[in-house]
């Protein structure tokens, strides 16, 4: 089995060659005329760590491809439905901070068309588990002189020498989370599908309507913040960046990951891996699939990377909060509902070889069930009293979640994606879904180059020690 989990970390691509485009990147507008008017953006959407695009990345094979035209006039239908996507972001007039809003004003998204007759869907595949820096020509890049200039939403269409197709989209985060931009994505295939006399409006996996309004997330007035919040710390607002090494201090753990060439690791854990890391925990412990991997994903990071056992390590992770505030945010909410859980553990607590398995995964269930309405609240109110605040990552781990959100059923007519994954990979670690496997998550994420082996090597452990368990009882019977 560890042999099974490691082959992912030796597949990678390079794409020779450029893509070649077929014109300028068309601009879809919404098919039909749509509200103008300003949206708000919660503290949530308006984070200045949000201000970035999700890049995705699926891969059609030959039977599953759809034309591209039939992408394009879909996207100007849903556009009708999920019009902010279609406006620009702009700073507000009624705030002098630096706040955000949407200009809700049918600009419209940006689609290109490539193809890279050089590549098949099957070479793709053989070769997806570790993303390359060569993918990024796979997006269409946009000559803007800043992030306020890219639309919020941008696609690539790129052809295959097989007759698969490889589709990009980036969408702004202020705009969308990772249930936000599934409830889109799903909604567009629909709209595809419909076209092609494929859709079917009582299938129970279509998304509700969008809930544009971010208002029931407005911060109170005066602000009143209630907890430490250690995932946004005091150092980390004071200088911006969460580094941790101002004021005189050794370079923190991110400044030294920054440092150094990084390369991509990616291992794919099964069910059945999955389930011999929860019975690691002794005594027994009930927990998710999510605990227990990421309890083990930031422990095998620390051990990696080996820093002083004195060092404070945190763990973040998103957390959904769409039913744990009150009243619960509406069904179709697709803007920015989560927030941050945070871990704490000195690197020799949580990277100890004698530190039990279930020390770090009630950690994790602890910064989980801290999240309540009233941390959200707080939360909200901190981002209000600390504009420009942003995590603190001096020695953290990031995990963000893409499992459990269906971003691996997406069909627009001609059959789901053979693959779906970011284009890039970075020092903030992905739980991805596995095509074919519900229960399967792969782990991806950046370490430095000299770590590599190590990280692999404590996250695949667990195997070794498993199956030398199974030995030992097969000797005893």
């Amino acid at each position: 089995m560890e042999k099974e989990a490691a082959l992912a970390a030796a597949a990678e691509l390079e794409i020779p060659g450029e893509c070649m485009y077929s014109g300028e990147p068309a601009v879809v507008r919404p098919s039909q005329p749509t509200p103008r008017h300003t949206l708000y953006l919660s503290n949530l959407d308006d984070q200045r760590f949000l201000r970035f695009s999700i890049k995705y990345l699926y891969v059609f094979a030959a039977a599953a491809a759809v034309p591209a035209g039939a992408l394009r006039a879909a996207l100007a239908r849903v556009l009708v439905d999920y019009y902010p996507l279609a406006g620009r972001l702009r700073p507000s007039v009624d705030d002098g901070e630096g706040k955000l809003v949407v200009d809700c004003n049918a600009e419209g998204a940006l689609f290109a068309e490539g193809s890279l007759p050089g590549i098949t869907a099957a070479e793709f595949l053989r070769g997806r588990a570790r993303p390359h820096k060569s993918w990024r020509k796979l997006l269409y890049r946009v000559d803007a002189q800043s992030f306020l200039a890219v639309p919020p939403l941008v696609v690539q269409v790129t052809r295959l020498g097989c007759g698969g197709m490889v589709l990009c989209t980036a969408i702004n985060h202020c705009l969308c989370d990772g249930i936000g931009t599934a409830q889109f994505l799903h909604a567009w295939a629909h709209a595809a599908r419909a076209a092609a006399g494929n859709g079917d409006d009582d299938d129970p996996s279509l998304p509700p309507p969008p809930f544009h309004d971010r208002r029931a997330l407005r911060p109170r007035c005066p602000p009143r913040v209630a907890f430490t919040h250690p995932e946004y710390n005091a150092a980390a607002a004071a200088n911006g960046n969460g580094n941790g090494n101002g004021c005189g201090e050794a370079p923190s753990l991110l400044a030294r990951l920054l440092g150094q060439p990084l390369t991509p690791v990616s291992l794919t854990f099964t069910a059945a891996h999955l389930l011999q890391l929860k019975r690691q925990c002794s005594p027994p412990l009930k927990c998710t699939s999510f605990e227990a991997l990421a309890a083990h994903v930031w422990r095998a990071w620390v051990r990696a990377l080996d820093p002083p056992g004195s060092l404070p390590v945190k763990l973040l992770f998103s957390v959904n909060v769409r039913r744990r505030v009150k009243p619960e945010l509406p069904h179709g909410f697709y803007g920015n509902g989560f927030v941050l859980g945070c871990a704490e553990s000195t690197a020799a607590q949580l990277a100890s070889p004698t530190a039990a398995a279930r020390h770090g995964v009630r950690l994790v269930q602890e910064a989980k069930e801290c999240v309540d309405g009233d941390y959200v609240r707080s939360m909200v109110d901190l981002l209000e009293e600390r504009r420009g605040a942003r995590p603190d990552l001096a020695s953290s781990l990031v995990i963000s979640a893409w499992t459990r959100l269906g971003l691996e059923d997406l069909d627009f007519g001609g059959g789901p994606a053979a693959h779906m994954g970011p284009l890039t990979s970075e020092i903030y670690c992905v739980f991805l879904p596995v095509v074919g496997d519900r229960h399967g998550v792969t782990v991806l994420v950046s370490v430095p180059q000299a770590a590599a082996d190590r990280f692999q090597r404590y996250c695949l452990g667990f195997l070794k020690d498993a199956a030398a368990d199974v030995a030992d009882a097969k000797v005893m019977s």
